[in-house]
């Protein structure tokens, strides 16, 4: 089966006594990671003459345009405050649409931009957020949800492009979330969570106002819709209905039946096809990287790209002809680039250079994929990264870093945030504990209602791991997360003190009955399934109690970092400021950095930069001894 797919993945692993090119490596500031580049998109204009993209270049994300057959990308909008994210060009013209909230609040409203104007903010109602779903098959319209009606649901509207008017043709009081609308726009589908592991598809008819559960079943079983066929007949979906891992499937409107499309030996996380269904595009999660799977639909054969360049090849999209296929390409040691394919010529275009010049990519180092034993022998995948002079005779210091979610995957790619720590001498093991997605629903399910428990244990064994491969100092290991991977570090410090050495939490939990009673608006129609994986505050308090630092938090003994955006949605401020509070009354060393103009995330490189200048300090004071004078030496 595997040989009848052209496969596109890059060969990371090399299994060999280090993991970089060299051995004696130059050591580079923050600044100078912080100076490569992060971007993404690539939405062909009309005239598939440019891409629309989003890059940090500036500083914060905002958007740009580059012709397809190269040159110099153009800065198209100039925030300073808050990230800009290019979503597409209209489809007539050179005006396109972006996303952007509010110093990380998460309330995103669509805009449109037009040269030579300011660009017009479509959903300005405070407090709102919107999305945007695609555009029309007339292509006189596109869609777009938003919550303004409800905060906790988002209905769906249509907005006419030369009028710029919304009209509401959904109104959601189910809590569906919208997956999409067949080309005839007769049909909408939507998807309903019941557990993180259960879930249904509703078909809407709009001429017949009928919306119909077309997922009936029993046990625990997830169904995600991607697209309607171009027949205005059929709707792909992604389900793992009698299988470990999730695989395409298409079901037929008329006959109410389903048939199997393609199938894979880990999850297909996204299959599409291009604008006139000549292409069918798969992308597989081998074993935390990407592999991608070109169809040609009317033959059901692979497509023949020729030599393609060397890395994981991601985000594939073809423009509206189908001659032109974008493409991103990166590697552990260098970021996203993004490229263009010409399907007539079979030659493909470098359009960006996003690592840093001042960067030698040969001082920085691709991690092995490793696996070990945790406490009840069950088997954990992580990413090991070795610092190139980390030996027997030259014992180096270990951070653990716990994957965020619950349920993220840490995958295989390029990581500032790893490479700057290596780089100066840290072994980094990247573990996807039980309940991390990509390796099956059993082992997805492993943590349910065990959280910081028995995955703790597993961030715990990694560092047994850490001190097995015989080149870590076992007395220097930290633990390091962000979102859910912070308060691993936070339960790390509080129900395992002695393990790890010192601790370092970005934006992480520590009151786990505040923090799913607070969860935003719209949120709603997950909610019952994140209550359902970790707890409903109103029927199991006792537990998540237990499971919370907060209220444990005189155990903790080692050094703790904690970093806050104060404007975070998910994670509210006062999760950090009271553990930072709690830690400090017990004399234990603690530093606490916020970021007023953050959210759940760092967006600004400034922010990023003192981040991270501050948690190498952090480290090198409690894990190597040294101090700050010696951070950037």
């Amino acid at each position: 089966m595997k040989s009848q797919y052209l496969r596109i993945t890059a060969i990371i692993i090399a299994l060999c006594l280090t993991s970089c090119a060299k051995q004696e490596t130059a050591r580079y500031t923050v600044e100078q990671f912080a100076d490569t580049v992060t971007l993404f998109g690539g939405s062909f204009s009309h005239d598939e003459e440019r891409l629309l993209f989003s890059s940090d270049e500036s500083g914060i994300l905002n958007a740009y345009a580059i012709a397809v057959r190269g040159g110099e990308a153009s800065q198209l909008t100039h925030s300073t405050d808050d990230a800009v994210l290019a979503l597409s060009y209209f489809p007539k013209d050179d005006r396109f649409l972006y996303m952007s909230d509010t110093g990380g609040n998460e309330l995103y409203h669509l805009y449109v931009w037009s040269e030579g104007s300011t660009a017009t903010d479509l959903t300005p109602d405070e407090g709102t957020r919107a999305t945007f779903y695609g555009w029309s098959r007339d292509e006189i319209s596109f869609f777009y949800g938003s919550n303004k009606r409800d905060p906790r649901f988002t209905d769906v509207y249509v907005t006419d492009i030369d009028t710029l008017t919304p009209k509401m043709i959904y109104l959601n009081d189910a809590g569906y979330i919208f997956s999409g609308i067949s080309g005839n726009m007769r049909y909408m589908v939507f998807s309903k969570p019941i557990t993180t592991h259960d879930s249904n598809m509703y078909l809407y008819d709009r001429e017949t106002g009928e919306v119909k559960n077309i997922t009936v079943h029993d046990g625990e079983i997830r169904f995600r819709p991607l697209e309607f066929g171009r027949d205005n007949k059929s709707l792909y979906y992604l389900t793992d209905e009698n299988s470990e891992f999730a695989y395409l499937k298409r079901y037929d409107i008329d006959s109410g039946q389903s048939a199997t499309v393609e199938t894979a030996d880990w999850d297909i996380t996204h299959s599409y096809l291009s604008y006139n269904g000549r292409y069918r595009v798969s992308a597989i999660n081998n074993d935390a990287r990407t592999e991608l799977r070109i169809v040609a639909m009317e033959t059901g054969l692979p497509v023949e790209l020729g030599e393609m360049p060397a890395g994981v090849i991601t985000r594939v999209a073809f423009s509206k002809s189908e001659k032109l296929m974008r493409f991103s390409v990166n590697d552990s040691r260098s970021p996203n680039d993004i490229y263009v394919y010409d399907l007539e010529t079979r030659q493909y275009r470098k359009l960006t250079d996003s690592m840093n010049p001042e960067i030698d990519r040969n001082d920085l180092v691709v991690p092995e994929i490793v696996r070990y034993k945790s406490f009840d022998g069950l088997e954990i995948p992580a990413l090991l990264y070795k610092p190139c002079d980390a030996s027997p005779h030259n014992m180096v210091p270990g951070l653990v870093f716990a994957p965020g979610g619950p349920g993220e995957q840490v995958r295989v790619g390029y990581s500032r945030e790893f490479q700057y720590l290596v780089n100066h001498g840290y072994a980094v093991l990247a573990v996807n504990n039980r309940g991390c997605s990509g390796y099956g629903k059993t082992y997805k399910r492993l943590d349910d209602m065990k959280h910081g428990e028995d995955d703790l244990e597993d961030c715990v064994a990694g560092k047994d791991f850490l001190i097995s491969t015989g080149f870590v100092d076992a007395e220097k290991i930290g633990i390091l997360g962000r979102s859910y991977g912070g308060y691993m570090v936070l339960a790390a410090l509080t129900f395992r003190p002695d393990v790890f050495a010192a601790g370092v939490d970005f934006f992480g939990t520590s009151n786990w009955p505040r923090t799913l009673m607070s969860l935003p608006p719209w949120w709603e129609a997950r909610r019952m399934a994140a209550y359902k994986e970790m707890g409903n505050p109103e029927t199991d308090e006792e537990y998540l109690r237990r499971i919370s630092p907060l209220f444990h938090a005189e155990s903790i003994t080692k050094p703790l970092m904690v970093l806050q955006g104060a404007n975070d949605p998910l994670v509210l401020r006062a999760e950090s400021d009271e553990i930072v509070a709690a830690v400090e009354a017990n004399g234990v060393p603690v530093e606490y950095l916020t970021f007023e103009d953050e959210g759940h995330g760092f967006m600004k490189k400034e922010n990023q930069v003192e981040a991270q200048k501050a948690v190498r300090e952090f480290l090198d004071l409690h894990l190597k001894g040294t101090g700050p004078q010696q951070s950037e030496e």
